[in-house]
């Protein structure tokens, strides 16, 4: 049985409420249970210098907790001076993670920086916040849209992304581990996917003992199987 009494394929409760900040030009409230993440995307008529007159758009992303996110208060990075190494690998992970779907071309010579900022955490931050920044990000491509900010007719964004985790918690493969599970399960992996089914990228780890192939390939099924309903949140969502 799972700390949660959860099917061992079933999700925690999930939400995407978008529109919730009102200067941004696309936002997202995503929610996997109790963890909770505030998603705004924000467009700005600037490149990074390595990529002005390519004639292409960038999409990138920035990640954080907030002190009491976790049961213990979490110094602010920016009283420390630094990001730590955890903070630069999620939010690279979700800027790539968005990138591979998006006509960077169509986009022209903008960026559109998507901010994922963890409100609450019980697991999962990372997956919760490609979800929503997703939704985010294609709020904001309908803004452009919305002021005939795109020439021709080709599409912005491809496909959907979402991501979810999954793992090996008392021999058994889970579905979406919250922390209870993730702090103890014998393998955690995290996997990024298309809305087509496509993978973007498999983050897999034994915290104990080595996992065979087959319960990998059982992590990938439960993986697709959740992602396949995340898309169909968000295409509610976005509707």
């Amino acid at each position: 049985m799972r700390p949660s009494r959860r099917a061992p394929d079933e999700l925690r409760a999930v939400s995407l409420e978008r529109g919730v900040v009102k200067y941004a030009e696309g936002s997202c409230m995503v929610k996997f249970g109790d963890t909770h993440v505030l998603v705004t995307a924000t467009l700005e008529e600037r490149l990074p210098p390595w990529l002005k007159g390519q004639g292409r758009g960038w999409v990138t992303a920035e990640y954080g907790m907030l002190p009491r996110a976790t049961l213990e208060r979490t110094r602010r990075e920016a009283t420390a001076g630094k990001q730590n190494g955890r903070t630069v690998e999620i939010q690279r992970l979700i800027g790539r993670s968005l990138r591979t779907t998006v006509n960077l071309e169509a986009l022209g010579e903008r960026q559109i920086t998507v901010d994922c900022d963890v409100i609450q955490a019980d697991g999962g931050t990372r997956t919760a916040s490609i979800t929503g920044a997703w939704v985010a990000l294609a709020d904001c491509i309908a803004w452009m849209k919305n002021r005939n900010m795109f020439k021709g007719n080709a599409p912005v964004l491809r496909d959907n992304v979402a991501a979810i985790s999954c793992g090996i918690y008392n021999g058994v493969p889970v579905l979406d581990l919250d922390y209870a599970e993730d702090s103890e399960a014998d393998t955690d992996a995290n996997f990024v996917m298309t809305g087509d089914g496509r993978i973007i990228e498999v983050q897999g780890t034994a915290e104990k003992a080595p996992f065979s192939e087959d319960e990998f390939l059982a992590l990938m099924a439960l993986a697709k199987k959740g992602v396949a309903r995340l898309v169909d949140l968000q295409k509610m969502a976005v509707a």
